[in-house]
């Protein structure tokens, strides 16, 4: 199965984030079960925008957004993307041009090409990954930052509206 190429690099990443499975929750699981998935063939060009509830090989051409909420993308070393990503887990081994959110993790394979911006709470750049953009690993924390910049610079205005009146 074309999959199979893949899995070990998912479940690697998978292993990462499962980390919060319960014994309740693990006697239930079957040892070989697939997610369902959809396959864009290295023959394959399409335009506009893709919405799955399934986990997407992206092996072809894909001009438009993707979004997969609570599943996986792969864009395969044969596969280009030319748009913005939206899934709980991003694989890039081929290329992708555009921003990319990931609710889980993002993974930049060595041979894999971005030009965009990633947010996720988790990233990995491969030894050989290029990438031409900005990671964004926390989104909460530039508005914290920039209060905290607004709160000092009040402050610092306030002291010196002090030392001139002290001054005349």
């Amino acid at each position: 199965m074309f999959f199979n190429k893949y899995k070990k690099l998912i479940t690697q990443v998978l292993a990462k984030n499962n980390s919060k499975s319960t014994p309740e929750n693990t006697n239930n699981m079957k040892v070989d079960q697939s997610p369902p998935q959809a396959v864009i063939g290295a023959g394959v060009k399409m335009q506009g925008q893709i919405i799955s509830r399934e986990n997407i090989i992206v092996d072809g051409l894909i001009e438009g957004s993707i979004t997969a909420e609570d599943n996986q993308v792969l864009v395969s070393d044969s596969g280009a993307v030319k748009g913005n990503i939206h899934a709980s887990i991003i694989l890039v081994e081929g290329s992708v041009i555009g921003d990319i959110s990931a609710s889980q993790s993002v993974v930049i394979s060595a041979s894999g090409n971005m030009i965009g911006n990633i947010e996720s709470p988790r990233v990995t750049l491969q030894d050989g990954a290029k990438f031409k953009g900005s990671i964004e690993m926390d989104p909460g924390q530039p508005k914290q930052v920039e209060l905290l910049s607004s709160v000092k610079a009040r402050r610092l205005n306030a002291r010196s509206r002090q030392d001139e009146q002290k001054a005349s």
